[in-house]
């Protein structure tokens, strides 16, 4: 910008000639200047980088601090040449161009850091403020300009200068309420109408400067018309060219294969090149980007890139944002300061408190809407929007490009003006609302953090400290570490507590009486905590549908819908049971009615030949009517008689081929009665069965009819009166031709059938997703609400919405069985796959694997994982024998199978019916072959897969209740210890089990002892062991470690009043699968299921029959399973219950 002059014809430019004139500039007359250039960039960052890390709570802003050094700079460069130089090394970018580098980087930024969530909920609210606000908001700006008209402007700029004031900066409004303390929707609300009134405004300039150059060029160019062509470009065909490019994009993602870097690059290049596409053709690029951020979010990419990709466009918006208020210093002449008064001043002012006036004369028009429609909307909001507004980066550059603009704008002084009021008001608005807007806040009794939340959080942290805390005394134990000064550990790890309470806080809540039980209750159980403990509930289902979607356990269409349902609740402080899970998954009704339609064509037109009369001619005719050549030409006969139907419409074409079309109707006609007539010859009283016979017959019928009025004369049909009776004769005619889709329907249906299938996978993922989620919330629970009371309720609320789950994912896998075994089968692959690539990233950690050793294999795995994706075949469910060979404990041993299907058999029960009671004495084990199956035990226990999922209180008598379904392994624990039934078992559907009778069972323990019997303690030792694992990694990294740790575990008996030994150096965990033990040096009690203390090291039974499941290291489980012989002796003695069976 080495002068206005040189900017004079910048908005006839193009885009073309700017990238042009830019790499002219750049690489040929100033690559001298290249030097200069890095060396102010780098300089700019690391200044940048140090005022944002040592003045974040300075009273001046920093955007302000940076305009002043560039200021500063831009002055010095009058008294030292060498200042010059850097100088002139940036002044040569044009304002175009300088919008174009930084203003994309920075809206679809902010755009993509939204909560696109509740952004949906506050869609209307956001519209009314941004449309018809906006609108109210630029009128009054301008009638306040053109009022006072102290820079003596034309239309044309001031319509420009008001857009420039009305607009707003997302970036530094979205950074001032982040750490306010406001609630989420307030938060959401503001951003969301502060990206899209920057949006609006910068279509608005754009839209203002391309009409005026239109009028200018074009004489008879309609106003009108030229407002139409630009909502249309700008508006329309940029929101749905973002809605394309956004699924695009995310489909794309979605199934490229390759590391972080590509993911970066790609997603940066992409940015630019749609802006650029969209300026080229003539679209709005800020608005597309706006549009496509908001409908990216993290689980649009690669599992785990996410993280990744947003900080790097936070490290890219940031720059830009250094760089932007740094060159508007050095950009601005220093002239331009000659020409400022006191006069000028005050005006800047009065326009910067005239837009505050105006902002909250707004809100008040639209309050009453604005209440109805926003979920706790009050004046405090409007109050704290009007002040939240910061105005920045979309400003500035719109007043540089109307001040370098080729409009005629009067003197320099003027320009100068236009300029500096344009970039005042920006430094304070962001001075002013720093000071004011905390203030706000606090008076007004916004802040998010209420006293039930405060008590919340303060728990929250001490439970991080326990944790903490018992870390450290684990690691007292290490001998590596007994010299370490343990006294200055403790202190260094004792934290003190933001969210510490007052004495008045410490104090108990007084009892009050509940108005429908009469029951005490405490009083903090009131609606605010309730609201709270939903919010952590939801937040606690969308991380943990995130988690499964970054191990790729959960697809991605599945997890949006998870995150999306679960957000939508998150601000209303509901919660979200199945019954919302079932209606977010249920399949497109559209999809199963033309299905139906489709299946009762393809029954009505299938050939069914019956059997051929006696009479010679009769047998003829069916011969003749059930070839496939009579088919044919019955189909090339419609499609023949379409093009004489179709000229009968046209009337110039009817007028002249009147007589051809007469005869060609007439030969026509006589091809379906002579047609009619054989299958009516041919196929007799079945003719009349079939609806499309009757169909085709009524039109023939009535083509007999058409005929016989025309040659009465009745109608006039060839001379083209459209009148009713004609018009009705040529449809019927006409559809006709809906028999040519008979020969497409089979396609039809399967490509129906195929979505259909995807439709009942997707279902199926998300029931999973949600029910996977709800079992990893009852591992936290106790951690999300600090009230018993809370927490009870929470119990109750996530067990019965699982059970409801599990019944319709049950459901689903009865009626669809294929589906299942697909999913199950693909998501295990995946699993699988994804444990060899963290196992490979270990080793290249652990320097077992070179980097490019590893990346070879992960090449390897990448390529397994593409043909997954593209592979759709759907898997058969397994049969009896396949489902023997897939029970952990046989570990498909065909001698143990064998042994096994002597006299075991396959039962089957109806819907309804019992399988076993809680009491009886166990009968043998049943393998679930398909169906699903009700299990419900009086008290919660080992009998129904560890887990409890429903409860229901009758008369103070708690049920609870689980559903297995296909594959599960019902009787296993009861064979083992030879006990009566814990639990009984109801069928909900048609049940297929696979009976093994427990005497036999008994004998197949003895003849291959102890590998069978063993095997089954360590399957539920194994079952037990990941639930209890997992509780205690609820912090860590479950797919990895969860599975190194399990693969390193055996089962060992525990004696009665007899000390064992448990932990040493090499045990890393030690879980209670089965009975009662007693810590023999502090004297409690364990009853199992339960992860003993790594601080117990000496147990004994206090029942006769106890198990332990023990975790230890790959090299010493090793060593324990080399010496079998312990095992056997030990195996022998603890079930002489079953020997004597």
């Amino acid at each position: 910008m080495n002068s206005p002059a040189s900017n004079a014809t910048l908005f006839k430019k193009g885009l073309t000639s700017t990238w042009q004139e830019f790499i002219r500039n750049m690489f040929m007359t100033n690559s001298k200047e290249l030097p200069e250039i890095i060396l102010i960039l780098s300089l700019i960052c690391t200044v940048g980088a140090f005022l944002n890390l040592h003045l974040k709570d300075f009273p001046v802003p920093l955007p302000v601090i940076l305009f002043l050094i560039g200021c500063s700079f831009e002055m010095l460069s009058f008294t030292s040449d060498r200042v010059q130089q850097y100088v002139e090394a940036i002044q040569w970018i044009e304002p175009h161009l300088f919008f174009d580098l930084f203003t994309p980087v920075i809206i679809f930024n902010v755009a993509f850091d939204m909560d696109v969530y509740l952004l949906h909920k506050l869609f209307w609210q956001i519209l009314l403020i941004t449309v018809p606000g906006f609108l109210i908001n630029y009128t009054l700006i301008l009638w306040y300009l053109a009022s006072v008209n102290k820079l003596f402007l034309k239309t044309t700029p001031w319509l420009l200068f008001s857009a420039i004031l009305v607009s707003s900066d997302p970036m530094l409004t979205s950074a001032a309420t982040r750490d306010l303390g406001l609630s989420r929707g307030l938060v959401n609300l503001i951003n969301g109408e502060s990206l899209m009134t920057s949006v609006m405004s910068l279509i608005m300039f754009t839209s203002i400067v391309d009409i005026n150059s239109g009028m200018q060029k074009m004489i008879n160019n309609s106003l009108a018309y030229s407002i139409i062509n630009e909502i249309w470009s700008y508006c329309i065909a940029s929101l749905l060219f973002g809605i394309l490019t956004s699924k695009l994009i995310q489909l794309w993602m979605s199934t490229v294969f390759g590391d972080d870097v590509n993911h970066i690059s790609l997603s940066l290049s992409i940015l630019y090149l749609i802006f650029f596409t969209c300026e080229i053709v003539g679209m709005s690029g800020i608005f597309t980007l706006a549009i496509m951020g908001l409908l990216l979010n993290s689980t649009s990419f690669k599992p785990g890139v996410e993280a990744l990709l947003l900080e790097f466009w936070n490290c890219l918006s940031f720059v830009a944002f250094l760089m932007v208020f740094t060159f508007i210093g050095l950009l601005i002449p220093a002239h331009t300061y000659l020409y400022i008064s006191f006069s000028d001043i005050y005006y800047t002012l009065n326009i910067y408190l005239t837009l505050v006036v105006f902002r909250l004369l707004v809100f008040l028009l639209l309050s009453p809407l604005l209440s109805r429609l926003a979920h706790g909307f009050s004046w405090r909001w409007a109050f704290i929007m009007v002040w939240s507004e910061m105005k920045g980066i979309p400003n500035i550059n719109m007043a540089l490009l109307l001040a370098y603009s080729e409009f005629s704008l009067g003197s320099e002084r003027e320009k100068s003006q236009i300029l500096f009021h344009g970039v005042a008001v920006c430094l304070i608005s962001l001075i002013v609302n720093r000071f004011i807007l905390p203030i706000a806040v606090s008076k007004l009794g916004l802040h998010d953090v209420t006293s039930t939340k405060h008590k919340s959080l303060y728990c929250t942290f001490q439970h991080f400290q326990e944790l903490t805390k018992s870390a450290a005394s684990a690691l007292k134990f290490d001998k590596d570490l007994a010299n370490a000064d343990w006294n200055m550990v403790e202190k260094a790890i004792i934290l003190q507590n933001p969210y510490a309470l007052s004495q008045e806080e410490v104090t108990e809540h007084p009892k009050v009486r509940c108005l429908d039980c009469n029951k005490e209750i405490d009083e903090t159980l009131n609606i605010e905590a309730i609201e709270l403990a939903n919010r952590r509930l939801l937040s606690a289902q969308i991380a943990s549908y995130q988690r499964q979607y970054r191990n790729e356990t959960l697809s991605q269409s599945a997890v949006q819908v998870l995150v999306g349902a679960a957000g939508s609740f998150a601000e209303k402080g509901e919660y979200m049971n199945a019954e919302t899970v079932k209606n977010y998954s249920e399949s497109k009704k559209l999809l199963t009615f033309t299905r139906k339609v489709l299946l009762n064509w393809v029954y009505n037109t299938k050939k069914e030949k019956g059997i051929p009369s006696r009479y010679c001619f009769l047998r003829m005719c069916h011969k003749i009517v059930f070839i496939d050549e009579f088919e044919c030409v019955g189909y090339l006969v419609i499609l023949m008689n379409m093009f004489p139907i179709i000229i009968s419409w046209i009337s110039v074409l009817n007028n002249i081929y009147e007589n051809e079309l007469k005869h060609a109707n007439y030969s026509f006609l006589a091809f379906y009665i002579m047609e009619a007539l054989l299958k009516i010859a041919a196929m007799r009283k079945e003719y009349f069965l079939h609806a499309w016979n009757l169909f085709e017959l009524t039109i023939t019928l009535v083509g007999i009819a058409d005929v016989m009025l025309i040659e009465t004369d009745s109608i006039n049909y060839y001379t083209f009166d459209l009148i009713q009776i004609v018009v009705f004769l040529k449809v019927v005619r006409f559809l006709r031709v809906l028999r040519i889709l008979k020969l497409v329907t089979p396609k039809l249906l399967q490509i129906i059938d195929k979505n259909m299938s995807h439709q009942l996978s997707f279902r199926y993922a998300i029931l999973k997703g949600y029910v996977q989620g709800e079992a990893d919330i009852m591992t936290i629970i106790d951690k999300i609400a600090s009230s018993k009371q809370i927490k009870q309720m929470l119990l109750r609320r996530v067990t019965k919405n699982t059970g409801h789950a599990m019944k319709e994912l049950g459901y689903l896998e009865y009626d669809h069985p294929e589906i299942a075994v697909t999913m199950k089968t693909k998501e295990e692959i995946n699993v699988m796959l994804s444990l060899a690539k963290e196992i490979v990233k270990v080793f290249r950690l652990k320097g077992i694997l070179h980097k490019i050793e590893g990346s070879e294999i992960n090449k390897l795995i990448m390529a397994r994982k593409r043909e997954i994706l593209d592979f759709q075949h759907i898997y058969k469910p397994l049969t009896v024998d396949e489902a023997l060979c897939h029970i952990p404990w046989l570990d498909k041993d065909q001698d143990h199978i064998s042994f096994i299907q002597e006299r075991s058999k396959v039962v089957t029960f109806d819907c309804g019916n019992d399988i076993f009671e809680e009491g009886d004495e166990p009968q043998g084990i049943y393998i679930i072959i398909s169906g699903m199956v009700k299990l419900q035990r009086s008290t919660p226990g080992l009998g129904i897969d560890q887990i409890i999922w429903e409860s229901e209180e009758k008369d103070y008598q708690i049920t609870y209740t689980d559903f297995v379904i296909t594959g599960a392994i019902i009787g296993e624990l009861n064979c083992l210890t030879n006990e009566p039934m814990k639990y009984s078992a109801t069928c909900k559907t048609v049940v297929e089990a696979y009976f093994i009778p427990k005497n036999h069972l008994y004998e197949a323990f003895e003849q291959f002892c102890p590998h069978i019997e063993y095997k089954m303690w360590l399957k539920l030792g194994l079952s037990i062991t990941a639930k209890k694992i997992r509780e205690h990694l609820s912090y860590e990294d479950w797919n990895y470690k969860m599975q190194l740790k399990l693969s390193n575990i055996y089962v060992k008996d525990i004696w009665k009043n007899t000390k064992t030994d448990i932990y040493d150096e090499t045990v890393i965990y030690v879980i209670l699968i089965h009975g009662c033990v007693e810590d023999c040096q502090l004297r409690k009690v364990y009853k199992a299921p339960f992860l003993i203390p790594i601080t117990c090291h000496q147990i004994q039974g206090i029942e006769d029959f106890t198990k332990v499941a023990i975790v230890q290291t790959s090299i010493d489980v090793k060593k324990f399973r080399w010496n079998t012989s312990k095992y056997r002796a030990a195996h022998k003695s603890t079930r002489p219950a079953a020997s004597g069976m």
